[in-house]
């Protein structure tokens, strides 16, 4: 019985995320903060996918795109999903390893381990298999954007879809440094590097910023052209979430300046913030789109 919310009845992503906060608090209670930090990630993501996952038939094969502590992919797998994991532990994220141990020690007890490929997105070499995949904030990271999307789309069925958001670098700010974008990454590093490289709320950096591959809408629709069987399909309301998102999730909100958190707040005092959908897909913040396989 499928639940309103998307969710499998009494298989809710909260129970989840207690038992394994429960577990941090226990074991490494130095993690909680990233723990709570990626919890509120997971739940992003759930909700960002429910849609899709409703239409899923029973035991659909799913996979996540740089899955990182497997938060998300561990609780697909208690609703019945068959969840492949992609995640191979890259630049930027060297955190990861000793959370992502935890979570797959809880899941294991829990019988609910996804099968787990460690390789990059660009080294996937399984085709025909997949009936939806996705990713949420990880393309943005990713060495060969157009590589990864080939094999991507390589490993999806004819008629699946692969769903993601990120960072969409034609708009003029970095999320992850909350710094404004200036023409290009090297020109941005260049004058902003001071502020890059001794930026204390990430635990690394240098390897941040050298995972980031400013991806932009122009790359996508590109690669689409290019790829007959291929059709792309960009939203443009995800923005909107987001800005009730920085003003409303506490986590979330953490990770943005003073500054973007102010104007925002006003942008929804104004009552404005709905209007952000009609903005033209290339000039929004955030990416928002699928990848669909033609059946053919």
């Amino acid at each position: 019985m499928v639940a309103t919310n998307g969710q499998l009845s009494g298989v809710l992503i909260e129970d989840w995320l207690a038992q394994l906060r429960l577990k941090i608090l226990s074991s490494a209670p130095n993690l909680i903060e990233i723990f709570d930090l990626y919890a509120s990630e997971a739940k992003f993501g759930r909700n960002y996918i429910a849609t899709e996952l409703d239409k899923l038939a029973p035991n659909a094969e799913v996979l996540e795109v740089g899955a990182g502590s497997l938060i998300l992919s561990t609780q697909l797998v208690r609703e019945g999903f068959k969840l492949t994991a992609l995640e191979p532990t890259g630049s930027g994220f060297s955190h990861f390893n000793q959370l992502r141990e935890i979570v797959m020690h809880e899941a294991k007890l829990s019988g609910c381990m996804p099968n787990l490929i460690e390789v990059s997105a660009e080294s996937l070499d399984i085709s025909n298999h997949f009936d939806f995949a996705f990713s949420v904030n990880v393309m943005e990271h990713v060495n060969d954007i157009e590589l990864t999307l080939i094999k991507v789309m390589q490993s999806i069925k004819a008629g699946g879809e692969y769903k993601f958001t990120c960072p969409n670098y034609v708009f003029p700010y970095e999320p992850h440094f909350n710094i404004p974008t200036v023409i290009s990454k090297s020109f941005t590093e260049k004058i902003f590097s001071k502020r890059i490289y001794s930026c204390k709320n990430i635990l690394d950096p240098q390897g941040l910023w050298d995972s980031i591959n400013w991806i932009t809408v122009p790359k996508l629709r590109s690669f689409a052209k290019k790829n007959s069987v291929i059709s792309l399909k960009l939203r443009t309301d995800l923005f909107n979430e987001m800005i009730n998102r920085t003003v409303g999730d506490e986590e979330f909100s953490k990770r943005r300046s003073p500054f973007i958190k102010r104007l925002l707040s006003l942008v929804i005092k104004l009552k404005v913030n709905r209007l952000v959908q009609h903005i033209p897909a290339i000039f929004q913040p955030v990416i928002d789109c699928s990848f669909i396989k033609s059946e053919q």
